[in-house]
C-alpha cells in the first residue's frame, strides 16, 4: 500500500507496561481530538494491565465470568477482548484521509504486518473471513479494532506474545463462543526472551507498516 505521495512517518512512542486501559483510552481520544491537518501521526507500543474491554458492538452475554478482571468499555469497533502482561499492543493514530487510505484497507495492512512478520519466521498465519484479525490454524493470535472520526483513527491491534491465556476462556472472544486463542510462544519454535520481545516484535511490526504507507525504504 503505497499511497502515492510521501506520508511522513509516525512517531513512534513506547509507553510502557501494564498500561491502564482507560487511561491510555483517554490519551488517544485528547490526541485524536486535538489533532490538527498538520499533526504528525503516531504508533504507540505498550502493554495493558489486565482488562477486558467490550467494543461498541459488544454484548453483555459474551463476557461470561470476568471474575476480578475490570470490564471497560471501549469506543472501537468489535466485540470484547482480553488485554494483559505479555500481549504486544499497537494503537495506530493516524490521519487516514491524509494518507489517502480507506478503513477496511488499514484493517487488511494490521493484519498483513502481524502476518508477514510470522511467515519471516517460518510461521504461517492467515485470516478468517467474516472475522477481524490474524490466526493460525484457527486459532486468533491477534485481535483488531479501530475507531475513526472525522478521517483519523486510532486503537490498533494486539498480538498475543508470551502470557496467560487463560481469561480468553472468561470471555467469548470477539464475540465467538469457544474460539481457540493462540500465543507466539506457542507457535514459534525459536521463541525466546530476546528475539520475541515486546519492543522487538513491536518495531518489527512498524516497519512493515511504515513500509506500507511509504513503500520499502532503502
Amino acid at each position: 500500500m503505497n499511497t502515492g505521495s510521501s506520508v511522513m512517518k509516525p512517531k513512534i512512542r513506547d509507553l510502557g507496561r501494564a498500561c491502564s486501559y482507560s487511561s491510555v483510552l483517554a490519551q488517544m481520544i485528547a490526541f485524536t481530538q486535538a489533532r490538527t491537518e498538520d499533526t504528525p501521526d503516531e504508533f504507540w507500543l505498550l502493554t495493558h494491565a489486565r482488562v477486558f474491554t467490550q467494543g461498541l458492538n459488544g454484548k453483555p452475554e459474551h463476557v461470561l465470568n470476568p471474575g476480578s478482571i475490570p470490564i471497560v468499555l471501549s469506543d472501537r469497533g468489535g466485540q470484547v477482548t482480553y488485554h494483559g502482561p505479555g500481549q504486544l499492543v499497537l494503537y495506530t493514530l493516524l490521519d487516514l484521509k491524509r494518507a489517502g487510505i480507506g478503513v477496511r484497507a488499514w484493517v487488511e495492512a494490521l493484519e498483513q504486518a502481524v502476518i508477514d512478520f510470522m511467515a519471516e519466521q517460518g510461521v504461517l498465519a492467515d485470516r478468517q473471513t467474516g472475522a477481524p484479525g490474524v490466526y493460525v490454524a484457527g486459532a486468533k493470535i491477534a485481535a483488531l479494532g479501530l475507531k475513526v472520526r472525522q478521517g483519523r483513527c486510532y486503537h490498533g491491534l494486539s498480538f498475543n506474545i508470551d502470557m496467560d491465556l487463560s481469561p480468553f476462556t472468561r470471555i467469548n472472544p470477539c464475540g465467538m463462543a469457544q474460539l481457540p486463542v493462540t500465543q507466539w510462544r506457542d507457535c514459534y519454535a525459536e521463541f525466546n526472551a530476546a528475539n520475541s520481545a515486546i519492543d522487538v516484535i513491536g518495531r518489527a511490526l512498524v516497519r512493515t507498516l511504515n513500509n506500507r504507507l511509504n513503500g520499502p525504504q532503502s
